[in-house]
This record gives C-alpha cells, sequence and structure tokens, in this order.
C-alpha cells in the first residue's frame, strides 16, 4: 500500500501505540481518523500531528457500543469521501492468575473492548473497506496464538477476535486486505500499567513492568508500517514471536515453561 494519501481510522489512538502509530502514518501524508474514548488527549494527538503538517481529524468514541462505531465510520465518509484502512488497535488487558481473582466481572469489559468492539468497528467498515479494496490491520499479541499465565481472559478475547478475522478474509475473498501484528512486550503502551488486577483494578506502575527484551514502541509502529507497505499478511515484533506456532505444536512444554518462567520473572 502506498499510504499517502490514503484514510486511516485508528482505535485507541489517545496513547501508546495508537498515538505513534496516527503521527508516523500522517507523515507519509495519510489522513487519519483518530479514534478513543478520552476527547482532550485525542484533541492534543490531532493537534501535534497539525503542527507537523498533517492531517487529522478527533472523533471520540467507545467501541464497546456499536452506534457510536457507527458514527464513526459514518462521520469520516462524510469528512473524506472514503475509507482505506482501518487499525484496531484499542484495547485492554489483565494481570493476575486466574485462581486469584475475587471478582470475575472484568473478563466481560475484556471481551466486549477487545473483541466485540473490532468487532463493531469492522460491521460498520466493511462496506466502506470492500469499495476501496482496504485494509484491516489487527494490533494483535502472541498470547492470541496459545494459553499465557495471568492472562487467561485477555488471551480468551484475542483468540476470539483472531478466529474472527481469520474467518472473515476467507468471506471476503481478497476484497479486503488483512495484516495481523503478532506483538510481544512492547515498551511505552501503558498496557500493563492500566491492566486489570486481581481486584478488578488498574495495577498502576511498576518497577519490572519490561524485560531487557523488549520492544520500543517506535521500532514496533515502523515495523507496523513497513508491514503495511509491503502487503504482510502478518507479521511478527519481535521476529523471534514467529517460532510460536512451531513449538506450540511440537514443542507445547518447552514453551509454558518459557512463557511461564517470562511472567515470573516480570511479578513484583
Amino acid at each position: 500500500m502506498n499510504i499517502s494519501g490514503k484514510i486511516f481510522i485508528v482505535t485507541g489512538a489517545s496513547s501508546g501505540i495508537g498515538e505513534v502509530l496516527s503521527k508516523k502514518l500522517a507523515k507519509k501524508g495519510a489522513q487519519i481518523i483518530c479514534a478513543s474514548r478520552n476527547l482532550e488527549k485525542l484533541n492534543r494527538v490531532v493537534d501535534e500531528i497539525e503542527i507537523q503538517g498533517g492531517t487529522a481529524i478527533s472523533i471520540q468514541t467507545d467501541i464497546t457500543h456499536i452506534d457510536q462505531c457507527q458514527l464513526l465510520v459514518e462521520k469520516t465518509i462524510s469528512r473524506f469521501g472514503k475509507l482505506d484502512a482501518l487499525v484496531l488497535n484499542a484495547g485492554i488487558s489483565m494481570w493476575t492468575p486466574f485462581e486469584s481473582l475475587n471478582d470475575i466481572g472484568f473478563f466481560r469489559q475484556l471481551m466486549e473492548t477487545n473483541y466485540m468492539g473490532a468487532v463493531h468497528c469492522c460491521h460498520a467498515a466493511l462496506s466502506h473497506l470492500k469499495s476501496s479494496n482496504g485494509l484491516i490491520v489487527n494490533c494483535s499479541t502472541g498470547q492470541a496464538l496459545m494459553g499465557f499465565p495471568n492472562h487467561s481472559g485477555y488471551a480468551a478475547s484475542k483468540h476470539a477476535l483472531r478466529g474472527f478475522l481469520a474467518s472473515l478474509d476467507i468471506e471476503m475473498r481478497g476484497e479486503i486486505k488483512f495484516l495481523d501484528v503478532i506483538m510481544g512486550c512492547i515498551r511505552g503502551t501503558g498496557l500493563r500499567e492500566n491492566a486489570f488486577g486481581s481486584n478488578g483494578e488498574k495495577l498502576g506502575k511498576s518497577k519490572r513492568d519490561h524485560t531487557s527484551e523488549s520492544i520500543t514502541i517506535d521500532d514496533c509502529t515502523d515495523s507496523i508500517i513497513m508491514g503495511i507497505e509491503r502487503n504482510k499478511k502478518v507479521i511478527y515484533i519481535p521476529k523471534k514471536l514467529r517460532l510460536i506456532p512451531f513449538l506450540n505444536l511440537f514443542f507445547k512444554r518447552f514453551l509454558n515453561w518459557k512463557v511461564s518462567k517470562a511472567v515470573d520473572d516480570r511479578q513484583d
């Protein structure tokens, strides 16, 4: 895809990967619709894009509400006349063993945001993306490919979304392109800081949020843009994550030990 002149909706654009990706896409000439629940932060992102000479608008959107997703797409078409790409980036996580949970109520919120929120956006945007032979970018995770300790509800929501998009890809018969971005630990996203803990409250900052093997948000977003430009179907950030499907099939016990050790090493 030649990004210049293309119309991108980016969900979760008010911070983290969504914010940085929006700014970089705009620098390449894309016109960005920044969507999230936090209008104040969205407006700041848009202002920074415009200062750099880019084009962007902010649309406050709670993707758990299908009517707001429909309005997001309607406003996009009204302003720009088309839609070329939908970046499914908004998401929330968790960090606690299932047996330690006092209340599993937030599992519903994980599914409503990570899975149904993306489904709402796809349903609203589908006809317009077909018209432009457009692209859906799924900002996913290695936890969508396997089980993962302390992340049972998060992994479940990402498994669900991956299955949905794989099915949609078959149904579209090439009329829409799909890019699956499988990510590991990315520095600067705030994902763990805002993750649910055992009491259903945000974890907040931790001294050990990241390992020495984590990827910077700049390197991550550069890789996503490269994947878009090169029409990739799937990319792995870091590249070693491409081993997960093989290890999960042939060396599952070893893989489970590795991820358990990695989680243990990141405990507070």
